[in-house]
């Protein structure tokens, strides 16, 4: 047996006995340094986050995804999808104009909506009575002096007329703000409001129309004049929509001939900046009033919207055989879009086969964005300018 391993390790251990002790010397300590991990954003900073970056990045998917269609090959569909650089002429036969509406909410000041229910337990004569006597001007105004509301909603429900009509130059509206009463006033611009959007395609064009149209329209400007928008919110709007409408269809179909020649052009057309300009600028000169034009932002951006939507439809006129949007849609409710997207959709197949392949990028851009009620109209702008007249998006 070999012991020799056994031996030299007893001796070496001896050897360490008699030798001082050589341990060998701890590492310091290294210092903790607590780190602590930044908290998560709250779910409204993460929802308004969403809300802000999912448009953009869908709109960016429109150049890169190809449009679903049952007749054209991918290859073509991945080339519509892009925007061309440069531009691309229209036919020469005659271009043909449409045009559409915008948004505008009209809703009476709350305190008062129970007053602008289509009927009244307390009417103060019957349908019968409307009908075969209508009251005299000395009434109305009466009735305005004596906080008469169910008699003055009777009248609208009955004979609205008679809320504009001039006797002894002044109206019921010039009445109760020369006296004082903004509750009657007020009252009064929410029925105006309501006769407004609530007026029939087929009425539109009738001389008795129009002749209302101008008498509500200086009494709503009246109402402006005396500081009443900071107590009705819908004032401004439905002045303007009023202005619109009584001012017949010229000035509409100017600005979508304008723009619709922007959008032929492209990016460098600046289709959105040119549409917000023109609605900004018809305001200002009506209204003259730098506070008052802040407070229609709203309004403005609707109809830059509205504006668009039919510039890009009376391009796609200038191409294939189709119905003209009514010039009356303008600055009325959500009657532009209903029939932008009822167009787009009746005539997919032809616009599918069109040669100009921006306007077949502008369509779509227009009614991804347009489309829902999740973002602002001046949201929806922003992102229409981002897309529309700019170049290097």
């Amino acid at each position: 047996m070999n012991i020799a391993p056994l031996v030299l390790a007893l001796g070496q251990s001896l050897d360490s006995e008699t030798l001082p002790g050589s341990s060998p010397s701890p590492k310091n300590r290294v210092s903790s340094d607590l780190c602590l991990p930044e908290r998560l954003p709250t779910m409204s900073i993460l929802q308004r986050e969403a809300l802000d970056l999912a448009p953009k990045a869908y709109l960016k998917s429109l150049r890169h995804s190809p449009t679903p269609s049952s007749s054209s090959s991918s290859s073509s569909q991945l080339e519509e999808l892009v925007e061309p650089t440069s531009p691309v002429e229209s036919p020469s036969r005659d271009r043909r104009l449409s045009i559409g509406s915008i948004v505008s909410a009209a809703s009476v000041k709350s305190a008062f909506s129970n007053l602008l229910k289509p009927t009244s337990p307390k009417m103060t004569f019957s349908p019968v009575d409307a009908m075969n006597k209508l009251p005299e001007p000395f009434e109305v105004l009466r009735a305005v002096e004596q906080h008469n509301i169910d008699f003055l909603m009777n009248l609208r429900d009955r004979a609205f007329h008679l809320l504009l009509r001039n006797s002894g130059n002044t109206t019921p509206l010039i009445h109760a703000i020369r006296l004082g009463h903004k509750d009657v006033a007020i009252i009064l611009l929410g029925a105006f409001s309501r006769w407004i959007n609530q007026l029939e395609d087929e009425d539109i064009g009738k001389a008795s129309t129009i002749t209302l149209l101008k008498a509500l329209r200086v009494n709503l400007k009246l109402a402006i004049d005396e500081g009443l928008a900071k107590h009705q919110s819908d004032l401004i709007s439905s002045f303007m929509q009023t202005l619109i409408m009584s001012e017949g269809d010229k000035w509409v179909w100017a600005q979508v001939n304008t723009i619709s020649l922007a959008l032929n052009a492209g990016a460098e057309g600046q289709p959105v900046a040119l549409a917000g300009s023109v609605v900004r600028s018809f305001a200002t000169k009506r209204l003259g009033k730098a506070d008052l034009i802040a407070s229609l932002e709203d309004y403005i951006s609707n109809a830059t919207v509205d504006l668009l939507m039919m510039g890009a439809w009376s391009l796609v006129l200038t191409y294939i055989d189709g119905e003209q949007i009514p010039s009356y849609y303008f600055a009325r409710d959500l009657r532009v879009y209903g029939a932008f997207q009822d167009r787009l959709e009746t005539h997919k197949n032809e616009i599918r086969r069109l040669t100009n392949k921006r306007l077949k990028w502008q369509l779509r851009v227009l009614s991804a964005v347009i489309e829902g009620r999740s973002i602002t109209f001046r949201a929806k702008v922003e992102l229409l300018a981002s897309q529309l007249d700019n170049a290097n998006e």
